[in-house]
């Protein structure tokens, strides 16, 4: 089967209603996600980020779930994100948090996401810390960019907002320009969402040469970014140009995923380089495993091994 059809195949999944009630309710299907997802519960994911501190790398803390139906279902998401930022106070963690839109209310009333993410941000400031805004499908591109600069424009936020652009997608360069433009951090990563061919590249090799081309704009913008990737060609080609550039290599970071490549997330740490890691947690992990499977289909062959085990 060819990596383009695995990829719609772990996308179309995602999206399977049936499946992902029987898979968050199942022990294989917990045992399966347990390589990607640090856990169910908030003292689950603080557990796997002190652990990598220890390490040298620091985290990004995300509740996973995506689209909510009431408001009291927004605020409850919000809830956990303030547990979150307390806990990274409290304890020192080398974190912060991230967050999808539509988690917090989006779809029910923008004015009611704008609020809840104002006032995490709020609470982000207080604990010295920074709310990541998560990217989602192309419907949600423009209003995520909107609110993160009107958040980010709000006193005392300056710095303590940014948002994720996405290589795959022909708008991407014009968006990060318009981001730079109010210096808002930016976490660059190639994509995991399936957009049509008229709004995204459908090669690897266009999305990856994109890839390569903004992240050359980003370490250049003297704005803090992270480079969200797995893929060495792109790490060896970031490399070369932060060497060729005379860029500081503390003047960014390296982010990968929980679970994945700790080999190259530990060879860049001792290499000088920041890392930080995304963790995810919860109970609504079935969309986030299916698009980690649908990115990289070598950790299907992974988890078939330790099934085996």
């Amino acid at each position: 089967m060819s990596t383009n059809l695995l990829r719609s195949t772990f996308i179309a999944l995602s999206q399977n209603r049936p499946l992902r009630r029987f898979a968050e309710s199942s022990r294989i299907g917990r045992k399966m996600s347990g390589r990607f997802i640090a856990g169910t519960q908030v003292a689950d994911v603080l557990r796997a980020a002190e652990a990598l501190n220890r390490e040298g790398i620091s985290v990004s803390l995300d509740s996973l779930g995506e689209n909510v139906y009431t408001e009291a279902e927004a605020h409850h998401s919000a809830d956990i994100y303030h547990q979150l930022l307390d806990a990274i106070q409290q304890r020192g963690l080398q974190a912060n948090v991230s967050l999808k839109l539509t988690q917090m209310g989006m779809d029910l009333d923008p004015n009611l996401a704008y609020r809840i993410t104002s006032e995490l941000v709020d609470h982000a400031v207080a604990a010295d810390t920074f709310v990541r805004v998560d990217m989602e499908g192309t419907d949600y591109t423009q209003p995520t960019i909107d609110m993160t600069r009107d958040i980010h424009n709000q006193p005392n936020h300056t710095g303590r907002i940014g948002t994720v652009m996405q290589a795959y997608l022909y708008r991407c360069e014009d968006d990060i320009r318009a981001l730079l433009a109010d210096r808002i951090r930016i976490r660059l990563c190639k994509g995991a969402y399936k957009e049509p061919p008229t709004l995204a590249f459908p090669e690897k090799k266009d999305v990856d040469a994109n890839y390569v081309k903004l992240m050359k704009i980003l370490l250049t913008s003297g704005v803090y970014h992270g480079m969200a990737t797995h893929d060495e060609a792109i790490i060896r080609a970031t490399k070369k140009f932060v060497e060729e550039q005379g860029i500081d290599k503390r003047s960014f970071e390296f982010q990968m995923l929980y679970g994945v490549r700790r080999d190259l997330q530990h060879s860049l740490v001792k290499e000088g380089y920041n890392m930080r890691v995304y963790i995810p947690f919860g109970t609504e992990w079935y969309p986030y495993f299916m698009r980690r499977l649908a990115e990289r289909p070598a950790n299907v062959l992974f988890i078939a091994k330790n099934l085996l085990k």
